[in-house]
């Protein structure tokens, strides 16, 4: 289920069930109206809220008793303040209002709210509790998500380092400051983590990011991450390293997760993560699981090929770094000194040579990617095992 389908029909649903409210025993004539829907679109230059607007048209001709009025804001602020406005004059029966920006959406949401027409903010919230129902995600705990998955890549808890590149969403936007607030809760608790901008502002847009990204390129030798608010920014910070050859110096994290966008970015190596909010989905399908005639089948979840060879590295490691601790341990119990390993070698590769017919140590470690989360229709994964088992012979003195 994509992200766009999830807003889609929950915005519309909810629409549609605040209007069928409407219609009560002594409202006998609103049997035979058509309900009138607004819905302000910000812009339709982002590939995922062009296919928004058709999923939205064709669920809405699914219901003949609805008329779905649609505008495109164009990017602009005074453009989706004015489009608002009208839709107010039009006396639309709900509204549907994703902003560009909370602040500058506020009066206009206000005033459809005062005109007593029940208000829908999608994606990006606006500076008053007024409206009917927010419908999105939680920007904040996908912050969180991808500042912890940052300190994990620059070197762990406690010992994270590295020149880090934020590059913001609209500075005006409510998703933005969540994201960076979210982020930050994790990566400020390392000193040895840098940020190298100061609140620089893609405004969402895969160009804007490249530029900042450029230049960012040109004034450090050394940047270790890149942390862009959505997947087209984090992919525009890759394609400027790109560029200038320094992409496999550098980790790039993005958000939002759409299958076509940001998944196949990271399943193409070109960013290292992208993140969205599962736990609001889950409880969505949760919700719907329960319609009859629906059936949510069972969710697979796979390590991308870029972090399972990670992870089966720093595995192998840790059983390398157990079998020559074990081997110290053995050596010390029976009066011997320092080891040197002789041959350390995956089960079954040693050699059989006399010379090494010295007893074999086997050691195995493992890792599991952390999951938590419980529910009927679970999107949090079960932990993934990786595992390693190695062979080892050492001479002690």
């Amino acid at each position: 289920m994509k992200r766009r389908d999830m807003l889609k029909l929950a915005a519309l649903g909810a629409a549609l069930l605040t209007t069928t409210a409407l219609l009560s025993p002594g409202n006998a004539f609103a049997q035979d109206k058509k309900w009138k829907i607004g819905f302000s679109q910000v812009t339709t230059i982002e590939p995922w809220r062009a296919q928004f607007n058709k999923d939205i048209l064709a669920e809405a001709a699914k219901h003949p008793d609805v008329e779905l009025i649609v505008t495109d804001g164009e990017d602009k602020t005074e453009k989706e303040v004015a489009d608002v406005e009208n839709l107010i004059r039009q006396e639309v029966d709900a509204l549907l209002v994703s902003p560009k920006e909370s602040a500058g959406l506020t009066g206009v949401v206000q005033q459809a709210i005062d005109a007593k027409i029940p208000v829908f903010v999608l994606d990006r919230n606006v500076d008053t509790k007024d409206f009917t129902q927010f419908v999105g995600g939680d920007n904040k705990l996908i912050g969180r998500a991808a500042g912890e998955y940052a300190v994990e890549l620059l070197g762990g808890k406690g010992k994270a380092a590295g020149n880090v590149v934020e590059i913001w969403g609209g500075m005006g936007t409510q998703p933005a400051h969540d994201r960076h607030d979210g982020f930050h809760e994790f990566t400020d608790k390392e000193p040895g983590i840098k940020y190298l901008l100061d609140q620089q502002s893609g405004d969402w847009k895969q160009d804007q990011a490249y530029n900042i990204m450029a230049n960012a390129l040109k004034t450090n030798e050394k940047i270790d991450l890149v942390y862009g608010h959505n997947d087209p920014m984090a992919y525009g910070a890759y394609l400027a390293a790109k560029d200038v050859g320094r992409e496999k110096d550098i980790k790039f994290i993005g958000i939002d997760g759409l299958p076509n966008e940001g998944v196949q970015m990271v399943n193409k190596g070109e960013l290292t993560a992208t993140f969205t909010d599962f736990m609001v989905l889950s409880d969505w399908l949760n919700d719907i699981a329960a319609t009859d005639g629906l059936q949510v089948g069972p969710v697979e979840w796979h390590l991308t090929p870029d972090t399972r060879s990670r992870v089966e590295r720093e595995v192998a490691t840790a059983a390398v770094a157990i079998a020559v601790e074990r081997a110290q341990a053995y050596a010390a119990a029976i009066g011997l000194g320092t080891v040197s390993p002789r041959e350390i070698a995956d089960v079954g590769l040693l050699s059989d040579s006399p010379e090494a017919a010295a007893p074999r140590m086997n050691v195995k470690a493992a890792m599991a990617m952390d999951s938590a989360g419980s529910g009927a229709v679970d999107f949090q994964p079960d932990d993934i095992v990786v595992t390693a088992a190695v062979e080892a012979r050492f001479t002690a003195r």
